[in-house]
């Protein structure tokens, strides 16, 4: 940063569109009083949850989220979520016109079918780190390979099939960083790319993709306590990809309708909504299902279903789903089930093994950087101490401290 001040006095170089705003505001001053070539409002898109209106605004306004997050711009990662973006970009994904791909533009790179399978291979590594050790470790690597490599690409030259085959690559890309940024708890910028995801998918004609997005926004609000906005989502992904639906994504889109009901107390309405996905599930053919969508088997679905159990506070039920919710391949996945059987032991008054469960827990997550399975233990841990404390919380207490993540939720609980 010294350096690039230093090249900014002696005139080697001005600030770009993300820096020239910023000085800007702390000089108080206008951008031709600053004598910079650009408007005074770069940094607006970034923190304006709207979604594009066009495949144009899709690109721009990625690309500045990216660069913007790339320069730890602390007004987008302590933003906060918007409700009313998540009714706009649903509502409008749902009556959206015909897609398109931006104009053909006469400079730019050339961009083939190989840049896009490039971007797949390299996303699907970043997906395989995040699985493995959280949304913390390789987030930043994410975003600057998506601004350096995929940014000129997306400004490049392309034709129709090549377009959209790259526009669903990069949302996909951009849906995980979404989602590490929501492992992260950067809530309101994991949002912001969600919808940037959703609007790249809806040019590429990906309607399964754009479901999928929408699902993974009715997760996140339903982590943020926006219980009812969360089950709209899950419908409108289910009602918008209903001519080209999968049964693994239909019983996706159930049980994260399923995991908001459960919330607002509506039991009756998320046992339906989980036997809606259950028998969804059971009529699946893989060889029919988008590859990214694999991973939601019966192990997936069980940790699903355990999450409602302990929500509705069916502690036994609960714990019997929450035991075959273990899959054994995805770590975080397998961490989220192993704190909820915690929860659940703990809910029905077995405080010693739902202490020993924790551990597992804590043992299995020692690699994982992720602020929200760290919220995870500090809800545990305000529940175990509400037992009080006896010989089984005394010793669990004693192994626990030696765990990082405890560690870390000590400090936010």
């Amino acid at each position: 940063m010294k350096r690039r001040i230093a090249s900014w006095e002696n005139g080697h170089s001005t600030p770009d569109e993300f820096y020239g705003p910023l000085l800007c505001a702390a000089f108080d001053a206008s951008s031709g009083e600053l004598g910079l070539s650009h408007g005074e409002s770069g940094d607006a898109a970034v923190l304006d949850a709207a979604y594009p209106a066009s495949p144009d605004d899709a690109i721009q306004t990625v690309g500045q989220l990216w660069r913007a997050d790339l320069n730890h711009y602390d007004p987008l990662l302590m933003a906060e979520p918007s409700e009313p973006a998540w009714n706009e970009a649903s509502l409008r994904w749902l009556v959206a016109p015909e897609p398109g791909i931006p104009r053909p533009r006469a400079d730019g790179v050339r961009v083939g079918l190989g840049d896009v399978t490039a971007i797949k291979t390299t996303a699907d590594m970043f997906a395989r780190l995040d699985d493995q050790f959280g949304g913390d470790h390789a987030r930043h690597a994410v975003i600057q390979y998506l601004s350096n490599d995929v940014l000129p690409l997306l400004r490049g030259r392309y034709s129709d099939q090549v377009g959209r085959a790259l526009f669903s690559t990069v949302a996909e890309a951009t849906l995980l960083a979404g989602w590490m940024s929501y492992d992260s708890c950067h809530h309101g910028l994991a949002q912001r790319y969600f919808l940037q995801a959703l609007r790249l998918a809806q040019d590429a004609n990906d309607r399964r993709l754009a479901g999928s997005i929408l699902s993974a926004m009715s997760h996140q609000a339903t982590f943020l306590g926006r219980y009812t906005q969360a089950a709209t989502l899950a419908r409108a992904a289910l009602m918008g990809i209903s001519p080209v639906a999968t049964p693994t994504l239909r019983a996706q889109f159930h049980a994260m309708e399923a995991r908001a009901l459960a919330r607002t107390g509506d039991v009756s309405a998320c046992e339906a909504a989980l036997s809606a996905a259950t028998n969804a599930l059971e009529s699946r053919n893989s060889d029919d299902e988008p590859e990214w969508i694999s991973y939601f088997d019966e192990a997936e679905l069980a940790a699903e279903a355990a999450h409602c159990f302990r929500d509705v506070n069916s502690a036994r039920r609960a714990v019997t789903h929450a035991e075959n919710a273990m899959s054994g391949s995805h770590v975080r996945s397998d961490f989220f089930a192993t704190m909820v059987l915690a929860d659940a032991h703990l809910r029905a008054g077995d405080v010693e093994e739902a202490c020993h469960v924790a551990l597992d827990a804590l043992d299995l997550g020692e690699q994982l950087k992720s602020a929200r399975c760290v919220s995870y233990l500090a809800e545990f841990r305000q529940n175990l101490v509400a037992t009080g404390l006896s010989s089984a919380v005394r010793d669990f207490s004693q192994q626990a401290r030696e765990h990082r993540l405890w560690d870390l939720a000590n400090q936010v609980s």
